[in-house]
């Protein structure tokens, strides 16, 4: 990734997502123990915080996403961080369990900023580069996560768990004066009015039931989702009882904040060194099996290697199969429909993602409750189903190298 020869735009809304994620990873490992400390809340509960956020992301992302076609992309992502800085702000005041709810479905609702983002990058990507640019925002969400775990926890454990909220709001909104200075639209005044006008198909629920190629790509997405919602809304709850038994709060937070950082680093590593050589020797649908394989092994070790150092090993493989795994899946899935509704295609993509994600932290804390590991074993079980659509799709309508999926079907 060679800043000097990247388009600029491209490289402006990286920077722009970086931020962005920066600010989002450092509230990940704080914001359960925060819950359980602050509020007394118990793990069925404080996993039902990630379902708010996801519900709300489900019901708006859609529209998020077309209204980007139709409205252009800048508006809406300025004012999806604005959204996303004010539900930071009452994370840091919250009174009340309720008002940690209202905070989250607050930034579900705004959640559109990474929807944009990427519709924004497909806008100045030819489709053959598509994945290697879409890799790149990937890439710097791994840098986020490098950064933001840590300093999140390192300031909660500094100067209380409420002090990150307070500088995650203040990086929503440098974020919002970065894409008002510095961030061009890409959606012209004549193709937001030709967008509004497009009545060839809509993207909706009975369109994807049509669009064989797209349904399978979403069903790989639901079920590998699934198992990250399993993970993600529970890690922090199962370091403080099973990886950091014993130990303070403070050497809790840093301790799952250093492995998320690590998990953050080889995200980085494998989307800005290794996919390209990756998906030019591979392809994307053979990058989604691999993607998928790795997704699985990280999901044993967590459950049956139980210590810090297998967590943090768990973690590098889960990174690079996701690194390898979700730019081509939504690259592919950008490739289903027309160039019109490209947006509203990552809307629905993404709302599939929620909705994976809703059902797996509904249920997460009850699982959890059943046993701190029984997550993970559910997450490899359900990455071994994901091979099915997986394969179906590499075999019906895989080529050679990063061509596109064809809308023929």
């Amino acid at each position: 990734m060679n800043p000097r020869k990247m388009d600029r735009r491209l490289f402006t809304i990286l920077m722009i997502v970086f931020v962005q994620m920066l600010g989002t990873a450092m509230i990940l490992p704080i914001l359960p123990l925060y819950a359980l400390e602050a509020f007394d809340m118990s793990p069925q509960v404080i996993t039902l915080l990630g379902t708010s956020f996801f519900a709300a992301q489900f019901i708006a992302g859609p529209y998020l996403g077309r209204l980007s076609d139709t409205r252009g992309r800048v508006p809406i992502l300025i004012i999806s961080q604005i959204g996303t800085a004010v539900s930071f702000i009452m994370l840091a005041m919250a009174p009340s369990i309720l008002f940690l709810f209202l905070a989250r479905i607050l930034d579900g609702i705004t959640g559109g900023n990474i929807i944009v983002a990427q519709a924004y990058v497909t806008d100045i990507t030819p489709r053959e580069k598509r994945t290697v640019a879409l890799g790149y925002v990937f890439a710097v969400f791994g840098i986020g996560f490098v950064i933001g775990p840590a300093l999140g926890s390192l300031l909660a454990a500094a100067f209380g768990p409420r002090v990150p909220y307070i500088i995650a709001a203040g990086a929503a909104m440098l974020v919002v004066v970065l894409t008002k200075l510095t961030l061009e639209e890409t959606v012209t005044p004549e193709q937001q009015e030709a967008n509004r006008e497009f009545k060839k198909e809509s993207v909706n629920s009975v369109q994807v039931l049509k669009n064989v190629p797209l349904l399978l790509i979403l069903s790989v997405v639901f079920l590998a989702q699934f198992g990250l919602g399993l993970l993600q809304s529970t890690f922090a709850l199962y370091g403080e009882a099973v990886l950091f038994k014993d130990s303070d709060i403070k050497a809790v937070t840093l301790g799952i904040g250093l492995i998320l950082a690590v998990f953050g680093l080889s995200q980085f590593i494998t989307q800005a060194f290794i996919l390209r050589p990756a998906l030019r020797r591979f392809g994307e649908y053979r990058l989604i099996i691999l993607g998928n394989l790795g997704r699985v092994v990280s999901s044993i070790i967590f459950a049956a290697l139980i210590s810090p150092w297998y967590a943090a090993f768990a973690g590098v493989f889960y990174a690079m199969g996701s690194g390898f795994m979700m730019p081509s899946l939504q690259s592919l899935s950008t490739g289903t429909v027309d160039d019109e509704l490209r947006g509203g295609v990552l809307g629905i993509y993404q709302s599939s993602i929620s909705l994976s994600i809703i059902f797996s932290t509904a249920v997460a804390g009850i699982i959890f409750s059943i046993s701190a590991t029984l997550p993970y074993w559910l997450g490899g079980i359900l990455g071994l189903l994901a091979f099915v659509p997986a394969v179906v799709l590499m075999r019906r309508y895989g080529r050679p190298k990063t061509e596109s999926v064809s809308t023929a079907d």
